[in-house]
């Protein structure tokens, strides 16, 4: 918190993006190798305005948390199924898997999922392959780490993220 008013009263070219933006909350997860993340939570109606400047403001915040990876998410509702015989249907974009799914675009942002395969084990756990943008690689590599265990933290399930290899006809 105090990290996001120091760069909306020092960084200029921010100043006025952060103006009208505020935060839910901020939590820090453990990364494997020693590192840390920090996962902040946005207002689910202020994650258009967070998407324009993400690149720039999560390069500052890490460079204000030295070594820690930052990760915006955008705070969501799961609601419960309706009871039978109730005539209120609840929108899609309030189930699980949707909130799940959001989720996920939100950890890898900046970069594009192109692809999903579910692989199940003989033990009967399963495993999520999401394939990012090749053209995101540079910027998101060094973060597979990060995505994978955030994610598994906000929604107990278990990814792997990985680049398609480009097939050369």
């Amino acid at each position: 918190m105090q990290a996001f008013f120091d760069l909306e009263n020092g960084n200029q070219e921010l100043k006025s993006d952060l103006k009208d933006l505020y935060i839910n909350s901020a939590v820090q997860a453990d990364v494997a190798g020693n590192r840390k993340a920090v996962v902040i939570h946005v207002p689910y109606r202020l994650r258009k305005a967070f998407r324009k400047i993400h690149v720039r403001l999560v390069r500052e915040l890490e460079k204000k948390f030295s070594g820690k990876d930052v990760i915006l998410i955008a705070s969501r509702r799961i609601l419960r199924p309706p009871k039978k015989g109730s005539a209120i249907v609840r929108p899609r974009s309030r189930t699980l898997t949707a909130v799940h799914d959001a989720i996920l675009e939100d950890v890898v942002y900046p970069a594009e999922i192109v692809g999903k395969r579910v692989r199940y084990r003989l033990d009967g756990s399963k495993i999520m392959k999401i394939f990012l943008d090749p053209k995101e690689r540079n910027n998101t590599e060094y973060k597979t780490e990060t995505f994978t265990s955030v994610y598994r933290r906000l929604c107990g399930k278990e990814v792997v993220f990985e680049y398609p290899v480009a097939e050369s006809a």
